[in-house]
């Protein structure tokens, strides 16, 4: 069995779950991985807590092979929008951000804005279709920006954002601070060209709550003030009693407190399936998978208005049937599990989706008929 089917093999979710974009039942590595840890803790016992103290440098180091990162780049977080709040906090200048992000990005960045003073601005733009394009960037830049912070994968949408053609439009002047949320582990990305990214693993991961990281390279850590960073972000050994001392010289001068070992435990499980099965065939195989749900829709006659272009895609396909909520309620009877929002429906599958969860959806939407055309 290749390595990318004997990961596909370990999904074991309800049949018909689609619904990957919005939470990510967690793996067999990662349950696996959070009872052994809760027995390492159960004693009290010198060497169990520190077994489990391990898990922080596990799944550092599972993501920094991921992202192809230096080791002193990433650092662990509650979550991404905890991540987010470092990276914003500490910036000067206008931040470019499409007023239709996910709300981890819309808001954060306003009160980061409101707590600094004058220091830095929310730049909003209103780009079609809510893509954040090099072009629709282009119109926003002047001087004064500093940054863009965007949705690899726009959660609306599904649209893949061009990283390494932002990157260019920027310049190396600004930071491209990107929310890998969506795309993390199941896209083939030249990480690279981005100077923060900051990913979850409770979703494509398939780790749980609890398990965000960021990458802060050393372009970023010379422009982000690390102004929310506690008593393990310091440049002192061991605990900073009794003095004030400097931040960190890494990305650990982000950081908050300890890592919970449970959700680092589970972050460290998940990234090391992906890296195992490589993310160029979880990809492939996740796109599969998308082009099945196309398909299904145009065989039944369903606008499509999530990006068809595999290069400008990633795990979502967003439907526009005559009526919405009556497809979705009907799509839950049957058991299929998906997201409906503002007048679509939202599919995510996943590279281990199943014929029979494809074959769920395909006739589910053959008996929809009311439900799906103007």
């Amino acid at each position: 069995m290749s390595a990318i089917d004997e990961y596909a093999a370990t999904f074991g979710e309800d049949p018909g779950y689609l619904n990957w974009a919005a939470f990510g039942p967690l793996s067999p590595a990662a349950r696996e991985a959070l009872a052994s840890d809760a027995e390492l803790l159960a004693t009290g016992r010198g060497e169990g807590i520190a077994a489990t103290a391990g898990r922080t440098a596990e799944a550092q180091g599972a993501v920094v092979g991921l992202l192809g990162a230096a080791p002193d780049e990433v650092t662990l977080h509650p979550s991404s929008t905890h991540a987010l709040q470092q990276a914003l906090a500490g910036l000067d200048g206008a931040v470019i951000a499409s007023a239709a992000e996910f709300p981890s990005v819309t808001i954060t960045l306003d009160r980061a804005a409101a707590a600094a003073g004058g220091r830095l601005e929310p730049r909003w733009i209103t780009p079609a279709g809510t893509r954040v394009t090099a072009d629709a960037v282009a119109e926003a830049l002047n001087p004064a920006v500093s940054a863009l912070v965007v949705s690899h994968v726009d959660f609306r949408s599904g649209y893949r954002a061009d990283l390494a053609a932002l990157r260019e439009v920027l310049g190396e002047d600004r930071l491209l601070i990107v929310d890998a949320v969506q795309s993390f582990g199941i896209v083939d990305e030249d990480w690279a060209v981005a100077d923060v990214v900051v990913g979850h693993g409770y979703k494509w991961l398939r780790a749980g709550r609890g398990t965000g990281f960021a990458r802060f390279t050393h372009r970023a850590r010379e422009r982000i003030r690390p102004v929310l960073s506690g008593r393990i972000a310091t440049a002192a050994p061991g605990l900073p009693a009794d003095m004030l001392p400097d931040p960190a010289l890494s990305s650990q001068a982000y950081a908050v407190s300890a890592p919970d070992p449970f959700a680092a435990a589970r972050l460290a499980a998940g990234a090391v399936e992906i890296q195992a099965a490589g993310v160029g065939a979880v990809a492939e195989r996740l796109s599969r998978n998308v082009e099945a749900v196309l398909d299904i829709a145009d065989r039944h006659g369903i606008d499509v208005v999530s990006p068809r272009d595999a290069a400008e895609r990633a795990g979502i396909v967003v439907l526009a049937p005559a009526d919405a909520e009556g497809l979705g309620a009907l799509l839950t009877a049957a058991g299929v599990q998906v997201t409906v929002r503002s007048g679509a429906v939202r599919l995510a599958p996943h590279a281990g989706t199943t014929a029979e969860t494809l074959g769920m959806l395909e006739e589910s939407i053959a008996r929809a008929g009311e439900f799906t055309r103007s």
